[in-house]
């Protein structure tokens, strides 16, 4: 039997009305008022503002209660407790609960239980099972909780969705009496799991199933950081939304079963998302956790950042060598200890004397810059004693402030505790004041897991235990609702370290975290970052380069395929680094973000000898040639939530042989990229899905899809094809977004009909929600050999013809 607790919960804050709900018990519908109120005394006595929860019904199972509730016509929130007042409580953290809309559905009731449906899917909730006399074993072995099970299915009346039990095990976490949750799951064999965030572990396959993924913020996990985004996508076509912040277990089909286990919690809550396609399934997801931004242009240029520049001479220097060299470049990055103490929110005026004046300069420069902010505060910090004072630090059981970590060399310093309001706006009001104010553009919301393990500790709204993946959501949408309210014209950008359900509205692009600088490292990024953005995370990158500490010897045994004798100063003996490197920022070329980082010497393109700059910077221009094909894909991300860097299962879902492939990706519609990651390596293997013909990119040569191919990998070719029937419009050359860039040219690669929706607007306010940006819909007609363009300026319109360039070679 459930105990009443009095916890804090989630806030409301995104607005839910409040309804009264139904109560099913005993085939009987009854009015629930006193529920409803029942619910309001609960929010009251928790002292937290939150409206009731929406349920379409509140279904008793022998004593365990269903609530179900909508989100639009292909989203169904599940809920089940022992205790009554649990399942009409709101959803958790980064659900807009303001978007349950149960007006699709309908309910009926019979004999084998109760169905809600809609046009888009089908819930039934079984009937709880007749009684029965007790075996000799139940004595020992039969659960404590009333058995529910459930099942969905999608509008062609297929069962995806066959839940077979739930767990509510009791135990203690840090001093609090809670459970252990979880839901099990059916799992037919020809089922695939992705998505679950960011986790490092793979070298290549991308299918989750036969796999165990520890869901939480883990900065420390031995491949590289783990990123809990708690969203599952299915190749049935569904989804499922897994409602609960503590430390997730995801166990994906093994044994016929897959199962979510949280480690904290007096629910079961979870969404069902069931869609066709992956627009369908995203643009669910946007509606229930939030729509993606378009970041302002400049986050699709070149940024460059470094480990760190020690000083605004530095930092102007590299800047104004980009633009001798004329290398494109949009953003120069300051990234930590420009402070004079950390948590001293303040610039080191010895290192920079004067950051509105060098601010000035880039900004003549076409420039943008970012700068990194931490949300640790040692002692000596001017800060400190206040914000302790005031209790916005993260704190022990006996109500002292956490400093450091005893595990780590990295000990001092205590964590702003961004589950509190009111240190959310401190700490907003003074990065403000004290350092973008002085016309930095962007911060760089750094250790936001957060890097303090809140484990064993206590947030204000609870233990670190229960609420361990939460902060990063906290934090940067904190820092991203200060921006916006400051400066409602300006698109907010944020690089952010880690990231929770919802992240994705906050305009913060996430990476990868401190990998290595080693091929390993590069190749556990191409599935890493496909299941990320499967995540609903669209824009994911990771430090070009890696991020550690350069070794300066190697021990490859092939011959480089760059000549390192001219980057010594960087590189020492590392000789095959110029190469990995090189490798890694054309990978790079084709990420949704492209950011030079690292602690190395030098990070810059012409640091590792002249072989390896050349072949960089005719990526680096590629890459600006590239933005109006890019930057209409974040259009569509913004329309419709679907990620443009994505794994190849999306777009091919009928051919079983791209399944669990997660060493080469789409960007784009247009484009199969296969980066290379080993060494020495000059030709690779490279699989085309059925369905299309494609064209290798550098040779134009036409191939029929559905086999491997072995493709010719030089070092200054990364393996992409072209699908056939693209459209790729390539803008002219520019040294930084704040330019203007016309349309050069528009490449058609023939074999079927073919559409682009070619976006632009400003790139910097927030017009395009109004609709103030201008989409060119360009079509090509194979049968006629004829790329027309209607909807756009009229003026380029008529131009459209003569912009065309056909591509393609016969070939095999």
């Amino acid at each position: 039997m459930s105990r009443m607790r009095l916890r804090p919960v989630p806030p409301d804050s995104d607005g839910a009305s409040e309804a009264t709900p139904f109560v099913r018990r005993r085939g009987a519908v009854v009015h629930a008022s006193r529920i409803a109120w029942f619910g309001l005394l609960l929010s009251c006595a928790t002292a937290v503002a939150a409206a009731a929860a929406t349920p379409m019904t509140t279904l008793d199972r022998q004593g365990a209660w269903v609530s179900v509730e909508a989100y639009g016509p292909n989203v169904v929130h599940i809920t089940m407790a022992a205790d009554k007042a649990e399942v009409l409580k709101p959803a958790g953290y980064g659900i807009i609960t303001a978007h349950a809309d149960n007006s699709a559905f309908h309910q009926t009731h019979d004999a084998s239980g109760d169905t809600f449906a809609s046009p888009a899917l089908t819930l039934h909730v079984n009937a709880p099972p007749p009684p029965h006399v007790p075996g000799i074993t139940d004595r020992y072995f039969a659960p404590d909780l009333p058995p529910v099970r459930l099942q969905v299915k999608n509008a062609s009346g297929e069962t995806i969705v066959d839940m077979t039990g739930w767990n509510m095990s009791p135990h203690e976490v840090n001093g609090e009496a809670t459970y252990q949750v979880g839901a099990t799951f059916a799992a037919p064999g020809d089922e695939h799991y992705y998505g679950m965030g960011q986790n490092q572990g793979s070298l290549g396959p991308l299918d989750l199933r036969g796999r165990v993924i520890d869901c939480k913020q883990w900065y420390d996990a031995p491949a590289g950081e783990t990123v809990c985004v708690p969203f599952m996508v299915s190749s049935k076509g569904y989804g499922i939304i897994w409602d609960n912040p503590s430390d997730t277990h995801f166990v994906a089909g093994i044994n016929g079963r897959t199962r979510f286990e949280s480690k904290v919690g007096e629910r079961v809550s979870f969404f069902v998302i069931v869609g066709n396609t992956p627009e369908t399934i995203y643009s669910a997801y946007a509606r229930v956790t939030g729509k993606t931004p378009i970041p302002p242009k400049a986050a699709f240029g070149l940024i460059q950042s470094k480990a760190r520049y020690d000083s605004q001479a530095e930092v102007l220097r590299v800047a104004r060598t980009y633009r001798e060299k004329r290398y494109p470049l949009d953003v120069m990055v300051i990234d930590w200890f420009y402070w004079t103490h950390m948590g001293q929110l303040d610039i080191n005026p010895a290192e920079f004397p004067d950051p509105d004046g060098m601010n000035r300069q880039l900004h003549a420069m076409g420039m943008r810059s970012i700068i990194s902010v931490w949300p640790r505060f040692e002692r000596a910090g001017r800060y400190f004693k206040e914000l302790d004072a005031k209790g916005y630090f993260l704190k022990d059981r006996n109500g002292k402030t956490v400093d450091g970590l005893p595990f780590r060399t990295d000990r001092a310093g205590a964590l702003i505790d961004s589950t509190n309001p009111a240190a959310r706006t401190w700490y907003w009001d003074h990065v403000r004041d004290n350092i973008l104010s002085h016309g930095f553009d962007y911060p760089w919301l750094d250790e936001t897991e957060p890097d303090l393990v809140p484990d064993g500790f206590f947030f204000s709204i609870g233990s670190g235990d229960r609420y361990h993946n939460v902060y990063p959501l906290l934090h940067v949408e904190g820092v991203a609702k200060g921006m916006r309210a400051w400066k409602p014209d300006k698109r907010v950008l944020i690089l952010a370290r880690a990231a929770y359900l919802g992240s994705q509205r906050t305009g913060a692009l996430f990476w990868s975290s401190d990998i290595d600088p080693s091929w390993e490292a590069l190749q556990r990024q191409i599935p890493t970052g496909l299941n990320m953005t499967a995540s609903g995370i669209a824009y994911w990158g990771n430090d070009i380069g890696g991020w550690q500490w350069l070794p300066q010897t190697t021990s490859a045994t092939k011959a480089p395929l760059l000549d390192p004798s001219d980057a010594r100063d960087t590189v020492g003996q590392n000789n095959d680094y110029p190469e990995l490197l090189t490798r890694w920022f054309e990978y790079g070329t084709f990420l949704p973000t492209l950011r030079l980082h690292g602690m190395r010497k030098h990070t810059e393109i012409w640091a590792f000898g002249h072989q390896a700059e050349a072949i960089m910077a005719s990526y680096d221009k590629l890459r600006y040639r590239l933005i109006p094909y890019i930057y209409s894909q974040a259009k569509n991300t913004y329309d419709t939530g679907a990620p443009f860097m994505r794994p190849l299962w999306m777009d091919f879902p009928n051919d079983p042989n791209v399944a669990d492939l997660g060493t080469q990706y789409m960007f784009g519609p247009a484009f199969l990229v296969a980066p290379v990651t080993t060494q020495g390596q000059t030709e690779k293997d490279v699989y085309l899905p059925a369905g299309s013909d494609w064209y290798n990119f550098w040779t134009n040569e036409k191939l029929a899809g559905g086999r491997w191919v072995k493709v010719a990998a030089p070092i200054d070719q990364i393996p992409v094809f072209v699908r056939a029937g693209a459209i790729v419009p390539l803008g002219s050359d520019i040294q930084s977004t704040a330019s203007k860039q016309a349309i050069a040219e528009i490449r058609v690669y023939p074999g079927r009909d073919g559409d682009f929706a070619l976006y632009n607007d400003d790139g910097t306010s927030y017009d395009y929600e109004a609709g103030k940006g201008t989409t060119t819909r360009l079509h090509w007609n194979n049968a006629s050999g004829v790329l027309s363009a209607t909807g756009g300026d009229p003026a380029f319109d008529r131009k459209v013809a003569g912009l065309a360039r056909v591509m393609g070679k016969p070939g095999k």
